[in-house]
């Protein structure tokens, strides 16, 4: 498995960033470009659309899984059980990947009609529940450990789902903070995929990842091109698809059920930003999802980081708490503790160092 998620990751990563390079220029002739405003930190123009060389790259390499899946069932068997691959196995995944294509390209274009006409809140709220909701019930994108309802489960993913949507798109307010940080989760939840036998997912995760790291060499600070919301919706998205289909517990195999926990504490940076900054916004008698410049990224420059220390920071944050995340499956319920302890305590440093910012 993994000669073959070096294959994909190279890939994908190559493919992103020629992608990329194609769209910023292309960006920059027809003037599809971010304005400096009052509410976003960027203070000169850049290209947008990032977002379309990030779905462009997905949508390629899942309708070649798609074809590569009847293909190899109906012609290259031989080569299924080299690879220690069940084609009639994947067989039954091809419907769950039409359903995430089709919910990425809802995303997708709602994100770049957002980038284009800047649409209410509310509508694009309510257009994520509907893709949420269609992707945990009918492309099994749902979280089924202990919840035996169909239903149940498929309302809480959909909750799920929109909140990793909305933290990635938060987190979309510095040069490289939401890919960035979305490849860090992508490559521990590759781990976690594989650790587990879970080729489909392990393929998935490790293709994300590549194409996040292709489109950071643009995006990195200082950036080059912005991902805008047609790639902040489908980021978030492939993430709460990664967190909801990865595998954490075996019961037959382990009594360690605190493993499930791992989602939560590989995103723990994410979540603290989304949840602050709604809060502070909230205090203010401000609309939560208004944008502004009270990001925790923000509050951290604001101590007098530069945008590369800044979203190293954060990025350093997040492999902190996504590596303890990784031992979950292997301590006991001590270890279990310590690592959520140690999280915590990651997240109170953060919180130090911006209750100084605001001090200054």
């Amino acid at each position: 498995m993994i000669t073959y998620a070096i294959i994909l990751f190279i890939a994908s990563f190559a493919l992103t960033t020629f992608l990329t390079a194609i769209v910023k220029n292309l960006a920059t002739l027809t003037r599809f470009v971010a304005h400096p405003v009052s509410d976003r930190y960027h203070q000169r123009i850049v290209p947008l659309g990032g977002g379309i060389a990030i779905f462009a790259t997905l949508l390629i390499f899942m309708l070649a899984s798609t074809a590569g899946i009847k293909f190899a069932a109906g012609r290259l068997n031989s080569l299924a059980q080299t690879a220690n691959i069940d084609p009639s196995d994947f067989l039954g995944k091809i419907g769950q990947l039409v359903t995430i294509l089709l919910s990425i390209s809802a995303l997708f274009v709602l994100g770049l009609w957002d980038d284009k006409k800047h649409l209410s809140p509310f509508f694009k709220l309510a257009v994520q529940f509907a893709v949420a909701i269609a992707a945990a019930a009918w492309g099994e994108v749902r979280v089924e450990l202990f919840i035996e309802n169909r239903i149940i489960a498929s309302v809480l993913s959909a909750f799920w789902i929109v909140l990793m949507i909305n933290a990635f798109n938060f987190l979309d307010n510095m040069d490289g903070a939401s890919a960035g940080i979305a490849a860090i989760a992508g490559g521990i939840l590759f781990f976690a995929a594989a650790s587990s036998g879970q080729i489909f997912v392990g393929g998935l995760a490790i293709v994300f990842t590549g194409v996040l790291l292709g489109f950071l060499v643009f995006n990195f600070p200082p950036a080059k091109i912005f991902m805008g919301d047609a790639g902040s919706l489908v980021v978030g998205f492939f993430v709460a698809l990664l967190t909801l289909r990865t595998t954490y517990y075996h019961e037959a195999q382990s009594g360690q059920w605190y493993s499930v926990f791992l989602p939560l504490v590989v995103m723990a940076v994410p979540l603290y930003d989304f949840i602050s900054v709604t809060l502070l916004r909230i205090s203010q008698g401000k609309s939560p999802f208004i944008g502004d410049t009270q990001h925790f990224s923000h509050r951290l420059k604001g101590h007098g980081l530069t945008d590369t220390q800044t979203v190293l920071t954060l990025y350093l944050a997040t492999l902190c708490t996504g590596l303890g995340a990784t031992f979950l499956y292997q301590v006991n319920l001590v270890g279990a503790i310590l690592i959520f302890i140690q999280t915590i305590m990651v997240l109170a440093i953060i919180a130090v160092l911006e209750t100084t910012a605001r001090n200054d």
